[in-house]
């Protein structure tokens, strides 16, 4: 599955992620890191280049498409996100009369994720034109069921900026990961499945052009 090339919108441009990043990406993690509590975002830029390098090492793998978030209207970056878990299910053995629906495309399910801001694009159209070109591609261009997104059970903002773009939560996993500040995560996972995106879409451009 060939990475997506830019996305663009009105606000935001999603660049493939590089090394040519790194310098933008410490402009927006160093300022105001009141919102990073529970959020890994680097803030030096040995650190910064070392995350960078690693989610390339992920994409050369090709199981995550990392971007660099542009705002057009600073025009500069001011962030990060990606997908991840790209996972194709394995159809192999189930009889075709058993599959109301055939395989679509290589991947069945995506995660999105991986995401901070800085603070400058917070609460702006950036982060929700971001998540709709990033919808838009994994159901319409790669033909996914379903999209993941998690965060951190106790980021109450995030959750509830999740379940805005018209996700539904599936459930807490316990112990799940590492967490941001050292202890062990909680991890709220919320999913919108193809069926649900056309009326979730329909409600995000309303509210980027309302």
């Amino acid at each position: 599955m060939p990475p997506p090339p830019s996305l663009e919108g009105s606000h935001v441009r999603l660049e493939p992620l590089s090394a040519d990043h790194v310098d933008g990406l410490i402009v927006a993690a160093t300022g105001d890191r009141s919102s990073f509590e529970y959020t890994v975002v680097p803030d030096d830029r040995d650190a910064m280049a070392d995350y960078v390098a690693r989610a390339l090492g992920h994409a050369a793998d090709g199981d995550q498409v990392p971007f660099a978030t542009v705002s057009l209207a600073l025009d500069r970056v001011v962030g990060s996100t990606r997908f991840y878990e790209l996972e194709p299910w394995d159809w192999a053995g189930i009889s075709p009369d058993a599959v109301p629906v055939a395989p679509l495309g290589a991947v069945d399910r995506a995660s999105i994720g991986h995401t901070w801001l800085d603070p400058a694009v917070q609460r702006s159209p950036v982060n929700t034109e971001a998540k709709l070109l990033m919808l838009d591609h994994a159901f319409d261009a790669w033909g996914v069921r379903a999209v993941r997104l998690q965060t951190d059970a106790r980021n109450a903002r995030s959750r509830a900026a999740i379940a805005r773009l018209g996700c539904s939560l599936d459930g807490v996993l316990r112990a799940d990961r590492p967490a941001a500040d050292g202890t062990v995560r909680d991890s709220a996972v919320f999913s919108l499945l193809a069926d649900e995106w056309p009326a979730a879409r329909a409600r995000l451009v309303g509210r980027l052009t309302g």
